[in-house]
């Protein structure tokens, strides 16, 4: 075959593969651009889908949330129009659905809070032993519903409930206590108010209740009648106050509390009639203050522990009743009688023991009648601090040197 056919049959060849080559070329750069046109109308659908399901989930989230609105309100009108309903069985059922509400409602829990408080705070007044039997049995219906509010309350108060009502506020300022029970309850926040709440009979408990934290409002209380009591009580932070309150019936009792932190005030509280008790009391901390009035009553502190406290009697008035500190154990912290007026009635010592810490009387005390009696004091190793030298005021009665030798030894 001639050079020239062979030259000739190459370059056919050459054009044949060039125009498929091309070809192919032509075809894959035409597949590239139609996958990418592709490709962005999906991720274009894609993002107009999600914006689309956005917008209607945020549409059916505000429905929900509007219609739950609607339900919790018309919850809300239902409960309270049955706490105002005369039937005790529908007051009741009124309680109950109130304070479910509160726990399904955290928006407005202080709300439904509040008006199970307002409840109590209706007036109440129990009918003469003459009134008749349908007046009587209507109060005691009204009685058990107020004490079921109570209890209602307590139970979220307590730790391990399912829905906790810690640190909310509960108002029960004038509300009539004649029984009912916070045992176990925890103020650990918010303000509770029982000013001029009255204590006027049944038995009211705060066993083991905890005061933790916030403000616990006792001041103008009342305490005429009935049992209170505070036994195991703890005071270990926030401010507690007793101010102005009246215990002058009443038997209460701080028996084994713990007073170990924040602060407690009986100013100007009077001690008048009853009894009061801080038996086995345990003063470790904070400052508990008793600038009160001492008339009346017995106010006992037997076997208390005075071990890190503050514990001051400044400008409290002794004029009458007995205030006893039999076997009460002074061996930490400062116990202070500062402007103290001794004018009536008997403080005792009695086999109380003086073997630590610091128990001072200023020298604004004022010892004008009455009795303060150190004799029979177990512990005389550290004694208290007094603003007299030799004689002591009439009426304070000091351990003689025998009994004092014969109190060191035995604390040896």
């Amino acid at each position: 075959m001639s050079p020239q056919v062979v030259a000739a049959i190459i370059a056919g060849a050459l054009t044949v593969i060039g125009t498929l080559a091309a070809q192919i070329y032509g075809r894959r750069a035409t597949s590239r651009d139609t996958r990418a046109t592709l490709d962005r109308t999906l991720a274009e659908q894609r993002e107009q889908l999600d914006k689309t399901l956005e917008a209607q989930s945020d549409q059916l989230k505000q429905t929900l949330a509007e219609q739950r609105t609607r339900t919790l309100n018309e919850r809300f009108a239902t409960a309270a129009e049955q706490i105002g309903q005369e039937r005790p069985a529908v007051r009741l059922a009124g309680v109950y659905a109130m304070a479910g509400l509160a726990d399904d409602w955290e928006e407005k829990r202080q709300t439904c809070v509040d008006v199970l408080c307002a409840y109590l705070r209706m007036p109440y007044e129990p009918p003469g032993q003459d009134a008749p039997v349908r007046e009587r049995l209507a109060f005691g219906a009204d009685r058990e519903a107020r004490h079921t509010v109570i209890r209602v309350i307590t139970a979220h108060l307590k730790d391990g409930a399912a829905v906790s009502w810690q640190g909310l506020n509960f108002d029960f300022t004038g509300v009539v206590f004649d029984g009912g029970g916070f045992d176990g309850a925890k103020f650990s926040g918010g303000t509770v108010s029982f000013r001029f709440a009255k204590f006027s009979g049944g038995t009211v408990r705060f066993i083991r209740a905890e005061f933790s934290g916030g403000i616990v409002d006792f001041d103008a209380a009342e305490f005429s009648g009935g049992e209170v009591f505070f036994d195991g009580a703890e005071f270990s932070g926030g401010e507690v106050y007793f101010g102005y309150a009246k215990f002058s019936g009443s038997q209460v009792s701080f028996g084994s509390a713990e007073f170990s932190g924040g602060m407690v005030r009986f100013d100007e509280a009077e001690f008048s009639r009853g009894t009061v008790r801080f038996d086995y009391a345990r003063f470790s901390g904070g400052t508990v203050y008793f600038d009160a009035r001492f008339s009346g009553g017995t106010v006992s502190f037997l076997a208390a522990e005075f071990s890190g406290s503050q514990v001051t009697f400044g400008s409290a008035e002794f004029s009458g009743g007995m205030v006893r500190f039999d076997e009460a154990r002074f061996y930490g912290g400062e116990v202070g009688f500062i402007r103290t007026k001794f004018s009536g009635g008997t403080v005792r010592f009695d086999y109380a023991r003086f073997s630590g810490g610091t128990v001072r009387f200023s020298a604004a005390a004022e010892f004008s009648g009455g009795e303060v009696d150190f004799n029979g004091v177990a512990n005389w190793s550290v004694p208290p601090t007094f603003p007299w030298t030799g004689t002591p005021p009439p009426g304070v009665k000091l351990p003689e040197k025998e009994d004092q030798s014969r109190a060191q030894r035995s604390a040896d």
